[in-house]
């Protein structure tokens, strides 16, 4: 099969939304900001990545946040993470047990959908 995996998310913020986006997606889930290509740092925006983790955030002129699409992180430790986003002052959205995984919704600082799943050992 020619596609053979994901390399990235990429989100959509509005500009000058980069400061906001790091106190998230680096101060609160914990994914390390990287340097964006220079032909490309001139138009905003981050990147975040981790391994095989990476998610960037472009900058959309007529942003509208993704309220339906939205990306699904693996993460360790969901009820830790849950309270690290509630002292930042995120609300989480609890959801039920998704055969084999434990998962909650949060809203990026710009209103972009956020699953973050745990698998049970149930």
């Amino acid at each position: 099969m020619p596609v053979q995996r994901l390399d990235h998310v990429q989100l959509a913020m509005p500009a000058g939304g980069e400061d906001r986006a790091r106190k998230f997606y680096q101060g609160v889930l914990g994914i390390p900001e990287v340097p964006k290509p220079a032909d490309m740092a001139a138009r905003g925006g981050c990147w975040f990545e981790r391994d095989q983790l990476k998610v960037h955030l472009g900058v959309e002129s007529q942003f509208r946040a993704a309220r339906k699409a939205h990306p699904a992180f693996i993460v360790s430790d969901l009820a830790a993470l849950v309270a690290q986003i509630r002292a930042a002052g995120y609300p989480v959205k609890e959801d039920h047990e998704l055969s084999g995984y434990f998962r909650v919704f949060v809203d990026d600082p710009f209103g972009n959908r956020v699953e973050l799943m745990e698998p049970s050992t149930r």
